[in-house]
């Protein structure tokens, strides 16, 4: 994923040229000897607690099991990339350092690596990413709302356990990505809201679902799989009339709505598709 950056320096510096400009591009900077920093943060004394975690390129692992609201390490060979730790009442953000906008690393040596484990008392989560690959297992945490912000990345999570308080909205953004999100009826969300680029992504509601809960998901073209349990009471609302809809064994249409019978609560999705594949399947 990292190519797309030097593909685009490089139209830039052509583009320049052909212009007539003379401009001194930023070198790349050349890697260091590899640091490996502890990162253990302790709750905040305040009624709510906040964690943000922003990190650039790289790679991100994060599991329950903390000891603490963070417990972990960074592992990286760029002195620029040596996270930062700001702390305010109840808020608490863990950041990559601030590399500048002259700062290009050679990408073929890049080492930045962030393996957290969260602790399980209630918080609500907020994860910024550029490009990244990033593996969540958030099964067993207490999340009160989860946040995640990416850009051009690969993420596979999960919810293996049921999160163990209610939380309120389960928001994911990101551009052009491979996701994958399995057990989301264990995140214990009551509205799901997710938009993205082109890219393949896979949401599985699979998991105890323990309350009606409302999913809105905002895509550009892209292959989509919507991963329903058989016996799981659901309506699919496509608005989009440039997609192919792919509906399996189990669900009933009529016009643009799509429902699989089933008892106890009731996923209600409204998928808008700019154009792609959307697959509904259990």
């Amino acid at each position: 994923m990292f190519q797309k950056l030097f593909i685009f320096i490089a139209v830039l510096a052509l583009a320049t040229m052909a212009c007539g400009f003379n401009i001194d591009l930023p070198k790349r900077a050349q890697p260091g000897p590899e640091v490996v920093d502890k990162i253990n943060l302790d709750y905040p004394d305040a009624d709510e607690v906040n964690l943000q975690l922003s990190f650039g390129a790289g790679e991100m692992t994060l599991s329950p099991g903390g000891s603490a609201l963070v417990d972990g390490t960074a592992t990286y060979n760029y002195k620029e990339f040596k996270p930062e730790i700001v702390e305010d009442g109840g808020d608490v953000q863990v950041k990559m350092g601030d590399v500048g906008v002259n700062f290009i690393p050679n990408f073929d040596d890049l080492k930045n690596e962030w393996n957290f484990k969260l602790g399980d008392q209630p918080m609500n989560l907020t994860v910024e990413s550029g490009a990244y690959d990033g593996t969540f297992e958030l099964g067993g945490l207490s999340l009160t709302s989860l946040t995640i912000k990416d850009g051009a990345a690969k993420v596979d999570l999960a919810f293996s356990e049921p999160n163990q308080t209610e939380m309120s909205v389960f928001s994911y953004s990101t551009g052009a990505s491979d996701v994958k999100m399995e057990g989301l009826a264990n995140a214990n969300f009551n509205i799901f809201d997710f938009s993205s680029g082109a890219g393949d992504y896979t949401l599985d509601f699979s998991g105890d679902l323990q309350r009606d809960a409302s999913i809105k998901i905002e895509s550009g073209f892209s292959n989509m799989i919507i991963i329903v349990p058989e016996g799981v009471d659901a309506v699919v609302t496509v608005q989009s009339g440039a997609s192919n809809v792919n509906a399996g064994s189990g669900w009933s249409q009529s016009g643009n709505v799509y429902k699989q019978e089933g008892e106890g609560p009731t996923l209600t999705f409204v998928i808008e598709l700019g154009a792609g594949n959307l697959t509904l399947t259990k």
